[in-house]
């Protein structure tokens, strides 16, 4: 505990930094193409620009209702201030305009393109889900084929539906030890090359393939060699990155997917990055995707009226990165580190690495996942005593596991409460285990998967409810998935097995929400009248 304590009480230094904009004429506080600027040069384009706007004793006569916090609601207010409200700003002209900038959020995007290596970015207010319809639908049109692992996220599926496209599935490694299904591993990736193959003997070819990587554990997909089919073959390549917006910022990271030669990438900057909740950005570069049918994809799903904090948050999350590139991550890193060196200690619990999935390039440092099957205890309920007894919140949990995600935030006296929790457990259940939590055998629900409807023509069937025992067999007509990490375990369309039966009651009875069922007992499922 004294290394510890020792190794994270260094303090960094924070040096200031005043970026400069070129746009701005800094010396009448105008910017040159009519935008305006705030004298504090140490803001980014469009943060200064949504300050500037919020100052202005401006007789406001538009949208939103709570008109810059005048009438704000008070039980709201009280909670967070009216700060908030008062930068709650709708499209005003020196805002620019999200779907067709020329002013700040055009300068933000560029320099977000510049700093993560894109040709061109675009920012999300709508997440990742967002990112992940919108790069589907620019590279696929009604019956086209996407290549795609089966543990893709639930966005993908809606994608799938909205856009018409048929799905082709390469089933991703799976662990039954730790209840994880990882990426797509280097011998993996010629699956993607032989699904290429099998349609190209049908005449046909993929409009795309798309990849999970990082996994929501952290684990990632070697990007190079996918990409290389890829190209080889004409076919753009789509990243899931969601958790990955802060790879290859740190020597102890994996590298970015962009760096891999992927086409289209899209990440959550509210996850481990430091902008709002629901704010991301999907980056674009090559030469096989079309930009402006990214534009129309990204018109038709965004929001007519995006917040402007949201997009400001990006901003600002893009200008902390950039201002500290070479040491932001240095602590988060050093905190993980020290805390899994001492957890690995405590007898009865397990932590993931690369040793446990060794057919993987890279993990990232910043997830810590732990198994407590050892000391006799599902995810579920060790989380339920670290929640209550020790205040210590994760990020996922699983039959066998618990994962934790260090950030820029991420506090000395929480790492001592996480290790102080986990020590407990370990003292507690270890020396008088009498039970071991049960592995159901055959846990890869996806080995079997057989799809006989389209995502799209199962949406819109007509449908009927009948017992979950009756369910086996026949075509599923709700899309279900334990949440987290929202991988569905059933999509429509498919023919409902019983390994997916008895997976998802197995993982109810632990404690898992069930997204997506009508019946959330799952006494009964919707399927498909064909």
């Amino acid at each position: 505990m004294e290394n510890l304590q020792v190794a994270i009480a260094k303090k960094q230094e924070q040096k200031g930094h005043c970026e400069k904009i070129s746009r701005f004429d800094t010396t009448n506080n105008v910017v040159t193409n009519g935008f305006p600027k705030t004298e504090n040069c140490k803001f980014p384009p469009l943060v200064s620009a949504l300050k500037t706007s919020a100052e202005e004793n401006a007789a406001s006569f538009h949208f939103p209702g709570h008109n810059r916090g005048r009438a704000a609601p008070s039980s709201l207010a009280h909670l967070i201030g009216t700060r908030p409200f008062q930068h709650d700003l709708p499209e005003l002209p020196e805002l620019d305009d999200l779907f067709a900038p020329a002013g700040p959020i055009l300068e933000a995007q560029k320099q977000a393109a510049e700093l993560f290596g894109a040709s061109e970015t675009w920012f999300l207010v709508g997440g990742s889900t967002c990112g992940v319809q919108a790069a589907i639908m620019a590279t696929c049109s009604p019956g086209d084929i996407l290549v795609l692992p089966r543990n893709s996220h639930i966005s993908a599926i809606s994608a799938m539906v909205l856009s018409g496209v048929t799905p082709k599935y390469i089933v991703p490694e799976y662990d039954p030890k730790w209840d994880i299904a990882g990426g797509i591993t280097p011998s993996q990736a010629s699956a993607v090359d032989e699904a290429i193959k099998e349609l190209e003997m049908e005449g046909r070819k993929p409009a795309a393939v798309l990849v999970i990587s990082p996994s929501y554990h952290g684990i990632c997909s070697d990007i190079t060699i996918i990409s290389k089919i890829c190209h080889k073959n004409k076919i753009p390549l789509i990243v899931d990155e969601a958790h990955g917006a802060h790879f290859g910022f740190h020597r102890q990271l994996p590298s970015s997917a962009l760096s891999q030669g992927a086409d289209l990438v899209v990440q959550s900057t509210h996850k481990v990055l430091c902008s709002l909740t629901q704010s991301s950005m999907l980056h674009f570069s090559g030469n096989f995707v079309d930009r402006e049918r990214i534009c129309r994809c990204l018109q038709t799903l965004q929001s007519s009226s995006p917040s402007y904090l949201l997009l400001a948050s990006l901003d600002a999350s893009r200008a902390q990165l950039s201002d500290n590139r070479e040491t932001i991550f240095n602590r988060a890193i050093e905190l993980a580190v020290e805390a899994k060196n001492m957890i690995d200690k405590f007898p009865g619990i397990s932590i993931i690495d690369i040793l446990d999935f060794p057919k993987f390039p890279a993990i990232d440092p910043l997830r810590l996942t732990i198994g407590v099957r050892d000391l006799g205890l599902s995810g579920f309920e060790a989380d339920d005593i670290l929640c209550r007894d020790f205040k210590v919140i994760s990020e996922l949990v699983g039959t066998q596991s618990i994962t934790f995600a260090f950030n820029l935030g991420t506090k000395r006296e929480h790492v001592l409460r996480l290790v102080s929790g986990l020590e407990y457990l370990s003292a507690t259940f270890f020396p008088s285990v009498k039970r071991t939590i049960d592995v159901i055998a055959n846990l890869a629900v996806f080995d079997d998967v057989e799809m006989i409807l389209s995502p799209r023509d199962a949406f819109f069937a007509h449908k009927r409810k009948v017992s979950i025992d009756e369910s086996v067999g026949k075509i599923c007509g709700e899309l279900i998935c334990p949440y987290p990490p929202g991988i569905p375990v059933l999509i429509p369309g498919e023919v409902i097995t019983e390994s997916a039966v008895k997976y998802l009651l197995h993982v109810k009875s632990k404690g898992a929400a069930i997204s997506g069922a009508a019946d959330c007992l799952l006494s009964s499922l919707v399927v498909c009248e064909v």
